[in-house]
């Protein structure tokens, strides 16, 4: 028998080898397996033949006493099913002794979304600000336009060259979940502000590591998620409401506004890099709701 850390280290490294991850979900599945054979060593389970479904199970029961959001818990539990049923398939264990254990269902809740007023507001504010010559106004006016534009989430955003911006066509590549390459279309007033960024902005930010990446930081180098999600929560600090502010909120707002606008659910799930269109369906909910508040508000018999 292998030793339980031995094994998880191996597996991880086949997940990372296979390429199927991004990085951000290759680290969650890492410190999720990480932590289910710590607490597998407390129990004094140490070898992969030692482990049962009755200890996955009492992991992921003092996980949720623990009061873990659901969507946490989902995936960890996502990740024990994955490496005990490496596991099973290595002949380390009888069987997949995950197969068993059961996720919480979701709590599902509606995405924030901000109004068209409101995203107009920011964008004004953005438009008078990028005016002058300040490189980080026209990158912050160009980020944001380009997020709410396109509806792509901030990795994609943060990995995009210059060399998958077309300005004639009026779209870019980005490099999806999966590694996964589709082309977005963008409107005419974010391609304005990315090309004033890149011809204005970006020259005064580079230096010679810069490399093809768009989006720099004060220091010339690649802005990470983090940068931009400071920057999108500090436009939207006065945004009413509960949940997190961020990156992920323009890409909501993106994608209801284009199903109020009257987009198909096909057409929005192709611009999003959704691989089912169930998780794109949510944005119907949305819109149900804004629909729902405007019929309560405006009908004499609401």
């Amino acid at each position: 028998m292998e030793p339980l850390r031995q094994l998880s280290r191996r597996y991880c490294q086949e997940l990372a080898d296979s390429r199927t991850l991004s990085e951000n979900s290759l680290k969650a599945y890492e410190g999720d397996v990480g932590q289910l054979v710590e607490y597998a060593i407390t129990q004094r389970v140490e070898q992969a033949g030692e482990l049962d479904t009755e200890l996955c199970r009492s992991w992921v029961w003092s996980l949720a006493e623990s009061g873990i959001a659901a969507a946490s818990l989902r995936r960890k539990v996502s990740s024990l099913k994955g490496f005990t049923h490496w596991l099973g398939l290595q002949g380390h264990t009888t069987g997949d002794v995950g197969v068993r254990v059961a996720a919480p269902k979701a709590q599902q809740s509606l995405p924030r979304v901000l109004s068209r007023a409101h995203m107009d507001h920011i964008l004004d504010g953005l438009e008078a600000a990028a005016q002058g010559d300040d490189p980080v106004a026209l990158r912050n006016a160009a980020i944001i336009e380009l997020l709410y534009a396109t509806a792509m989430r901030v990795s994609e955003l943060t990995s995009l060259t210059l060399d998958h911006c077309d300005a004639s066509a009026l779209t870019v590549k980005v490099l999806g979940k999966g590694n996964k390459e589709r082309m977005i279309p963008l409107g005419r007033p974010a391609q304005v502000a990315l090309d004033r960024y890149v011809a204005s902005g970006r020259p005064a930010l580079a230096e010679a590591e810069s490399g093809q990446t768009v989006f720099l930081s004060r220091l010339g180098k690649a802005m990470g998620s983090r940068s931009v999600y400071q920057v999108v929560a500090t436009l939207l600090a006065d945004m009413g409401g509960d949940g997190p502010l961020g990156p992920h909120t323009l890409r909501h707002t993106a994608a209801t506004h284009l199903l109020d606008g009257g987009a198909d659910l096909r057409s929005v799930q192709e611009l999003l890099g959704h691989s089912s269109l169930g998780t794109t369906q949510i944005y119907t909910h949305v819109s149900i709701e804004r629909l729902k508040g405007a019929y309560d508000t405006a009908h004499p018999r609401a």
